[in-house]
């Protein structure tokens, strides 16, 4: 029987020759996931014997890892910001920049009792988030996708996260009230950059993808409304594309926003705009 260590080495070799980045770690992961511990106890168990029971699951996740299929998805779950939420195709595999984007919204939030919205949730992560560490505000979450609606569903329910309210809506169409808090992370990929994105990407939904020829299509439609939809003082906080910023500073004006920032992650890029309705 192969040890954990000598199962690690030889499939994050398996992973390294079919172009899987940071192949070890990924191993390391699939293996933790198959033997129900987390990956730092992998450590401590080096010499231990797998039998087939396990390497049989494990040499099929290994297998569909190489050809692409993402981790989070093999693992079932994604975790973000202390939390783990269900990972699947139905939502976008949440980055670790949205991550930044909670940390700074969470950072500009007056306390007391707030209505948030998040457009566009796709699993959830960045509204239930907010939910969480706000349990004393209400978070609307949208979407115009029934399957991430579900995914935010079973998510909210997972994390038994209650002060939430979900809607299926094409933006803001089907919503009414006003937010003091929209946050969105909305689609930003051009839609000609499909066929030179890696290939985990394909494997999320297109709809949270792409956004027409420039990536703009979403956000130049959800900045105009979000300005109608927000009370007075309130903050609209959004990710976007690495080269989007200046585009998206002119829309802001244009519509009335006023204290606008654009606020870089920590790669430096320019990625979370900030405005606050006057």
């Amino acid at each position: 029987m192969k040890s954990v260590l000598e199962t690690i080495n030889g499939g994050a070799q398996y992973l390294e020759k079919r172009g899987v980045s940071d192949a070890r770690r990924n191993m390391e992961y699939l293996l933790a996931h198959g033997l129900g511990c987390n990956r730092m106890q992998l450590y401590t168990q080096f010499d231990r014997p797998l039998d087939e029971d396990v390497l049989v699951p494990l040499r099929d996740s290994l297998k569909k890892r190489g050809e692409g299929i993402p981790l989070q998805h093999l693992l079932g779950t994604v975790p973000f910001h202390g939390r783990d939420f269900i990972c699947d195709g139905r939502g976008l595999i949440p980055r670790p920049e949205t991550e930044e984007l909670v940390e700074m919204m969470l950072k500009d939030l007056p306390d007391g009792s707030l209505e948030i919205l998040d457009m566009g949730c796709g699993s959830g992560v960045l509204g239930l988030t907010l939910a969480a560490e706000r349990p004393d505000s209400r978070v609307t979450l949208v979407d115009v996708s029934a399957d991430a609606l579900a995914l935010t569903k079973e998510n909210a329910e997972k994390l038994e996260i209650k002060n939430v309210t979900l809607v299926r809506s094409d933006l803001f169409e089907n919503l009414t009230g006003t937010f003091d808090l929209i946050a969105a992370n909305l689609p930003y990929v051009p839609d000609g950059e499909a066929k030179s994105m890696e290939r985990e990407l394909s494997h999320d939904p297109a709809l949270a993808l792409f956004s027409g020829a420039d990536g703009l299509d979403l956000l130049n439609r959800c900045v105009p409304d979000s300005f109608r939809f927000l009370k007075p003082g309130g903050l609209l906080a959004l990710e976007i594309g690495h080269d989007q910023a200046s585009q998206l500073r002119i829309s802001l004006e244009n519509c009335g926003f006023t204290e606008i920032e654009v606020r870089k992650d920590l790669s430096g890029i320019s990625r979370f705009p900030f405005a606050r309705h006057p």
